[in-house]
């Protein structure tokens, strides 16, 4: 079979029609507030180290297994997106599926904005290498306990990075033949209001939410 050769083809002519546009895409950052407290939840690197060992030892892994005491300090510690140059960040992916999710109270398809719109990263976790967007504000302080129900129906104890005040600057990259700059910035203002983002927010996949993690448009 001879290879394909477009610009050799005599099927490619001058006058020949051409269908599909070139990509259009554009631009912005938009700085939010949050309108409610943000907590972080990271997977761990030790519970991965964990997860990694039972997978390892296969059917032993139970026999006699040893549950260590809890260190609610280091959790917390676990639990936060740390960047390569030491500042906490947000999942710029978490940001992107707000945006998506948000396209259902607004008629837009959900399929078509996972390939119009995406959101660009400040920089990446330490660790596990997750896009961020840099965070404006400090964690709490007081490191607060809370109680949460397993999956199994179970209560236990989470410690948890929160951020009472916070800012942050999304970049945004969208598809100029799908979406109008004030498309985006109405998007991500019903985002902020309708999903959220992080632990808690008023769209979790396992829950009703708590209120965490809503944000309001700052410019």
């Amino acid at each position: 079979m001879m290879p394909l050769d477009i610009l050799n083809s005599t099927a490619a002519t001058s006058d020949s029609a051409i269908t599909i546009a070139a990509p259009k895409f554009d631009r912005g950052a938009i700085r939010i507030r949050g309108t409610a407290p943000y907590m972080q939840h990271k997977f761990s690197k030790k519970a991965l180290d964990i997860l990694e060992e039972k997978h390892r030892m296969g059917a032993r892994s139970k026999k006699g297994a040893k549950r260590d005491a809890r260190d609610f300090e280091a959790d917390w510690k676990a639990a936060a997106h740390v960047a390569t140059d030491g500042w906490y960040g947000i999942p710029a992916p978490g940001f992107r599926a707000a945006l998506i999710d948000a396209c259902r109270m607004s008629g837009f398809q959900m399929t078509r904005a996972k390939m119009s719109i995406f959101v660009e990263a400040d920089g990446y976790d330490a660790e596990d290498g997750t896009p961020l967007l840099r965070i404006e504000g400090a964690p709490d302080e007081d490191h607060k306990i809370i109680p949460v129900r397993n999956d199994s129906g179970v209560v236990d104890l989470r410690c948890r990075p929160i951020w009472s005040k916070w800012e942050c600057v999304v970049n945004l990259r969208w598809d100029g033949d799908q979406f109008s700059a004030g498309d985006v910035v109405n998007l991500l203002a019903r985002a902020g209001i309708q999903v959220g983002i992080g632990e808690g927010r008023p769209f979790s996949k396992n829950s009703n939410g708590i209120g965490f993690g809503t944000w309001e448009l700052a410019s």
